[in-house]
């Protein structure tokens, strides 16, 4: 290995090291040289291999093992969620996100409070007025956060941290859908019809009626998308 230039120092041995790695010059399962060797081939200091190291641990690549060096784990580094996400066609997001959104709906009729059904009228309201005067970034922002509304009556923070991970990718997918399709249009057909069957399934306390109202929706626009 050629030694480094100055620059930040750290991102560069992090880099040559993963190279290095993935080209199989240190196979999974092999030691890596010791500190005091990587900081003479690299030409840096100890303290830089020993973050360098650190941060490809952070990533699955390799593992430090008490006493004994550290080892090589993985050629490739582990994809984190978002990463996985980001990667994701919306189609796909869209699968998990009824799986995910049916399930909370159901709960929410059971568990609404008085202050989430103020919360889903509010939604409501905003949504209405997005479809008739917002722009489209508008009217997908306010469809997405009436969803948001209903996924956190069901009172369960997990699956509302859930459904956030989801809203990046989400809302950029809609935007798209929105204007091949001219979305809101047929949203004053029957999409604001739908939304508000959902909020009075949830106001009434009708897990299957929430469920279901939910479930002809996003199968609508599940449909659109695989068009």
């Amino acid at each position: 290995m050629a030694p480094l230039r100055p620059s930040p120092l750290v991102e560069q041995a992090i880099a040559h090291l993963r190279e290095q790695i993935a080209a199989g010059h240190w196979p999974v399962g092999a030691k890596l040289p010791g500190e005091t060797t990587l900081a003479r081939d690299l030409g840096v200091g100890r303290s830089t291999v020993r973050e360098a190291i650190r941060a490809l641990a952070g990533a699955g690549l390799v593992r430090a093992r008490q006493g004994a060096g550290v080892f090589v784990l993985a050629a490739e580094p582990d994809e984190g969620w978002q990463d996985r996400l980001r990667r994701a066609s919306v189609a796909e997001v869209y699968e998990i996100r009824m799986m995910i959104e049916v399930g909370a709906a159901e709960l929410a009729a059971r568990r609404r409070t008085d202050a989430d059904l103020l919360a889903l009228d509010r939604a409501l309201a905003a949504r209405t007025a997005a479809v008739a005067d917002g722009t489209d970034e508008q009217f997908i922002d306010a469809d997405i956060a009436l969803h948001a509304a209903v996924v956190a009556a069901a009172g369960n923070p997990l699956l509302a941290d859930l459904f956030a991970g989801f809203v990046p990718v989400l809302r950029d997918g809609l935007l798209d859908l929105v204007r091949m399709i001219d979305a809101r249009a047929d949203d004053a057909v029957h999409g604001a019809a739908a939304h508000a069957d959902l909020v009075e399934a949830v106001r009434a306390g009708d897990p299957a009626a929430a469920g279901a109202v939910l479930t002809a929706e996003l199968r609508r626009t599940l449909a659109a998308l695989d068009a």
